[in-house]
């Protein structure tokens, strides 16, 4: 049907968008038996770049907290601001709940344009708040059935 689509790839994360991530994160962390992790923030536009379907979003932000769990498999909890990203947008339509899975990948750009041809979209993109990498969100519902999120660590 079609070419192996994440090559290389490596299963990392598992992202869900919550309401209020001190709550969440006190919960997760009593249910998985480990410490609360701290909060970071997505970062300053001048850095991250973010753009939200194709469009300079330089007010999208959001509060993040992430469990490593044993298994190698990266537990996100994201609580967005209000400014319009593909965080808000699944909050306000969805409600909290998994908001997408993510793979690590080589090169961002070169599994992006796979995934375009197979009909997928960019979502939202942007660098890591600091700078040492890149994400990228794509709309995988009508083949995969989820969201996927691509992540590139620079070397």
């Amino acid at each position: 049907m079609f070419e192996k689509l994440f090559d290389g790839a490596k299963f990392a994360q598992v992202g869900y968008v919550v309401n209020d991530i001190e709550d969440a994160k006190a919960k997760y962390a009593a249910a998985l038996g480990c410490e609360n992790p701290p909060i970071c923030t997505g970062g300053a536009y001048e850095v991250t770049q973010t753009k939200v379907f194709g469009k300079p979003a330089p007010d999208a932000d959001c509060k993040m907290a992430f469990f490593n769990l044993e298994s190698g498999i990266q537990l996100e909890l994201i609580e967005p601001n209000d400014a319009p990203s593909v965080w808000r947008d699944h909050l306000d339509k969805y409600g909290e709940g998994i908001h997408h899975i993510a793979f690590t990948v080589e090169d961002t750009e070169e599994t992006v344009a796979k995934c375009l041809k197979l009909g997928m979209t960019v979502e939202q993109e942007g660098n890591y708040g600091d700078n040492s990498g890149r994400y990228v969100y794509l709309d995988a519902f009508d083949l995969l059935k989820c969201r996927v999120e691509l992540l590139q660590n620079f070397k």
